[in-house]
């Protein structure tokens, strides 16, 4: 299913660039290469890159990177983005070398699964202009919005911005003629047994048999499943299969650190948002606040990160405990009993204390220090596949899950007006404003800025992004309040929802 997507990654991700190629897009920049001829083929990591769509000059992408400055990017044209988006940008303020946000936003047609008509091609990669994935007269098409929240580098995020919506298209395509009925999705595609018999030219032709009377029987009070569900098992399968192909070409194509991701597709008449790690994305409606994802934290997650601990100890490589306590033990505690609670636990109890439980705890600190083996504090996204504990064999991986919560909104079914809008963030944004101060954020500036203005929700992304940057005092970035701004990477898309329900 995903060979198309497998040979894309080849030329986006793959080998050394020579000179003779075509020339990366301007927001893109190359080292320049060294004389010598590399003893044996090495891939190279892809240069550091903002989205396409902000069409940035040579000029403009070095200015971005300046973390003193931390000029806030935001498209040259309302015009640039699907449905009038907006969307803004700013680098951190020191805290990686790069900008390790990425942002993507598509239309895709998903066709009937005939490869004839797949205008998908094997050579799609960071020169091909990515606006409209694929247009073919049939099928079912979708808008795709999606941010990538980059850890440890900028690798896996880069390469999961280019390439995610291709694996939610190979989903998909196979399911067009169902999602296209309003009836259950069928439980077989196949409702019978496959048998050859001989015709009377002595052919072998298939001949479908039905199941026997006792068979159907048997299962009447089969679970109707509908179109809507199908759509949700897409989306968690792409992430999957997006997450196994960084697993496979991380070595071969250098993709480095790992991501969060949070997408948004609408889809005959529906918004899901699918949402593995810290961003978040909200909509607001008339005022009101819907939320359409929440966090993937160390805390928010505790009860699975212990579950499996307790089922594979061994993954803690007798170094941890999957127990969790107010505080870390101390010695002379030993044999004394203290509060703690696991994985079938949401209240606390006391025990005595052992010696096992003196073993780091596996998951440690509080809020947005709590760190999952004093290591990371998400713990959902693509990549980190090679990630240990420090100075340990110990991977980091198994408990980092890459599928998805998918939340439904029925666009269709609502009735929305022009300031109207759904905002998507990296956790730079949420890091120190509220929903309710985004809000109160966007509704300001379309108080100033009318609804005959298309500029507006450009406007409104760039605003979210200058409040929570904040401005530079001495050697901090500080909030009007006086509070600390964030220092995070911070990438927002404001989506107009008016219009765009069928």
């Amino acid at each position: 299913m995903i060979s198309r997507v497998k040979a894309a990654v080849t030329g986006l991700l793959g080998g050394s660039l020579s000179s003779k190629q075509t020339a990366l897009p301007a927001s893109c920049t190359l080292e320049k290469e060294k004389e010598e001829t590399p003893i044996s083929p090495v891939a190279k990591p892809q240069p550091p890159c903002r989205p396409p769509f902000l069409k940035l000059s040579p000029e403009e992408f070095q200015k971005s990177g300046d973390h003193n400055a931390r000029i806030v990017l935001t498209l040259k044209s309302p015009e640039e983005l699907h449905w009038g988006t907006g969307y803004a940008e700013v680098i951190n303020a020191g805290k990686s070398h790069h900008n390790e946000d990425q942002a993507c936003c598509e239309f895709v047609v998903a066709d009937d699964g005939d490869d004839k008509h797949n205008s998908l091609s094997s050579d799609h990669n960071l020169n091909t202009d990515l606006q409209t994935v694929c247009k073919v007269n049939d099928g079912v098409s979708f808008f795709y919005w999606a941010l990538f929240d980059g850890h440890a580098g900028y690798g896996c995020a880069l390469a999961s911005s280019r390439l995610l919506h291709l694996q939610i298209y190979d989903q998909l395509r196979d399911l067009v003629y169902i999602l296209q009925q309003t009836a259950a999705a069928p439980l077989c595609l196949d409702p019978g047994t496959r048998t050859r018999t001989e015709n009377v030219s002595g052919t072998s032709t298939p001949e479908i048999t039905n199941p026997p009377m006792e068979t159907a029987l048997r299962f009447h009070l089969e679970k109707q499943v509908f179109p809507e569900s199908l759509v949700i098992g897409a989306l968690e399968n792409a992430f999957k299969q997006m997450d196994k192909q960084i697993e496979r070409e991380r070595t071969s194509h250098s993709i480095d650190g790992g991501c969060c991701a949070l997408v948004t597709i609408c889809l005959m008449g529906k918004l899901y948002v699918a949402n593995a790690g810290d961003s978040r994305a909200i909509i607001i409606r008339q005022g009101k606040i819907i939320e359409m994802s929440h966090e993937f934290t160390p805390e928010t997650e505790r009860q699975r990160l212990q579950l499996l601990a307790s089922l594979k100890p061994e993954l803690l490589g007798n170094e941890f405990t999957c127990l969790e306590f107010p505080r870390r033990i101390q010695q002379k505690e030993l044999k004394k009993r203290m509060l703690y609670r696991d994985h079938t636990m949401t209240g606390w109890a006391y025990k005595t204390i052992e010696e096992d439980d003196m073993k780091f705890p596996l998951i440690y600190g509080e809020g947005k220090k709590a760190r999952v083996m004093a290591t990371i504090g998400v713990t959902r996204g693509f990549g980190d596949h090679d990630l240990k504990v420090y100075n340990s064999n110990i991977y980091i991986k198994p408990f980092l899950s890459c599928i998805p919560e998918v939340k439904v909104y029925d666009l269709a079914g609502c009735d929305h007006n022009a300031d109207d809008v759904m905002v998507m963030g990296t956790d730079g944004l949420w890091d120190v404003i509220t929903d309710r101060e985004v809000a109160e954020v966007v509704q300001r500036v379309f108080a100033s800025h009318g609804t005959d203005q298309p500029n507006r929700y450009n406007l409104a992304a760039q605003e979210l992004v200058l409040r929570t940057r904040g401005v530079r005092k001495e050697n901090s970035w500080r909030l009007p309040s006086g509070k600390l701004a964030s220092l995070d990477d911070i990438s927002v898309f404001v989506i107009p929802l008016a219009g765009h329900g069928t």
